[in-house]
């Protein structure tokens, strides 16, 4: 690359903090190409969920945090970037060309990115110590910045619409053959592995914290015993949109990285929750229940203070960036289109 963007070796080393990002059950369905002076995302649709994910929401949604970790990272290293969604319409899986500026990186950005590797999803009981209103406005705001509303359900009725929903989505997954074939070839993975979700990180049965239905991983292993004598105090945050396009959903997991490495730097524990949000009936449940129909929800974020006494959790494996990272004709990433 020239000299106003970043080197190779800072453009890997980048990429490699942004497989870090959160996805689908561990899927990490992207790619990344570099051009002269660009990087570029794609998705990977052979790494897509048909039967957990039909419309592709939670694929769109792990690749924005993707993209969201990425410009973090450059911004640690003195990079502002610039990004065009989906910027090919003749390529529908380039979801996004990223140019570079020089500019001084701050003390906030050096946080967020060091809360990269520190962030875990956490599926144990949270504490009875409750998240105060002031992160929670923080937090907000993360998401604000990205163009995304984030709803915290502190009004009880609001509470138990979602929770509902959640309930409701779980049960309707766990009668779908397909849905548990497909979730089984991706869950109760070992070490050794480079994606998919390893046992040691979910819970070894079916697990309920408080009023809030958690996913149940088949093969796994994590002991999230409790001797019930402290309620779970982990507050539920709908991330929304104004539309429901792919931009929209790209955006929504941008905000996704945003609240989490925020929530993360604040030593919280937090938990994505997408069960409520792959069903046409329970999305159209939070839009109108909980968002007043003002809003499109796009996925759930369980946040709170982490048991206390609880075992560090293992990171969860990701492919080498080496396998993700790629080239992108220069003769292409030249004629680059598209929105903002």
């Amino acid at each position: 690359m020239p000299q106003d963007a970043p080197d190779r070796r800072t453009v890997e080393a980048v990429v490699a903090l942004a497989t870090r990002a959160p996805s689908v059950h561990n899927t990490q369905p992207w790619r990344w190409a570099t051009g002269d002076s660009s990087v570029h995302l794609f998705a990977d649709p052979d790494r897509s969920l048909p039967a957990i994910d039909p419309d592709g929401r939670d694929l769109l949604i792990s690749c924005g945090a993707a993209l969201h970790h990425l410009r973090v990272g450059f911004a640690a290293l003195g990079w502002a970037t610039e990004v065009r969604h989906l910027p090919n319409p003749a390529e529908p899986d380039h979801l996004a060309a990223i140019t570079f500026c020089p500019r001084q990186a701050t003390a906030a950005d050096i946080a967020l990115a060091a809360a990269i590797p520190h962030r875990r999803t956490d599926r144990r009981r949270f504490s009875s110590w409750p998240v105060p209103t002031d992160v929670l406005d923080v937090l907000a705001e993360s998401a604000a910045r990205q163009g995304v509303i984030a709803v915290a359900a502190t009004d009880p009725e609001d509470r138990f619409r979602l929770t509902s929903a959640i309930t409701l989505a779980s049960w309707r997954q766990g009668m779908d053959p397909a849905y548990e074939s497909e979730l089984a070839a991706w869950a109760g993975r070992g070490f050794a592995a480079e994606d998919g979700v390893p046992a040691a990180n979910t819970p070894s049965d079916s697990v309920q914290h408080g009023d809030v239905a958690m996913r149940t991983f088949p093969g796994g292993a994590l002991d999230v015993a409790s001797d019930g004598s402290e309620d779970d105090a982990g507050e539920l945050l709908v991330l929304a949109t104004s539309a429901d396009d792919r931009v929209s959903r790209l955006r929504a997991g941008e905000a996704l990285s945003a609240v989490l490495l925020a929530a993360t730097d604040f030593r919280l524990a937090t938990c994505p929750l997408s069960q409520a949000t792959e069903f046409a009936a329970t999305r159209e449940a939070l839009h109108e229940g909980v968002l007043g129909a003002v809003a499109v929800p796009q996925i759930v974020l369980r946040v709170g203070w982490a048991p206390v006494g609880g075992e560090p959790l293992p990171a969860t494996p990701r492919r080498p960036a080496a396998d993700v990272l790629g080239d992108y004709p220069s003769a292409r990433a030249a004629h680059l289109g598209g929105t903002r």
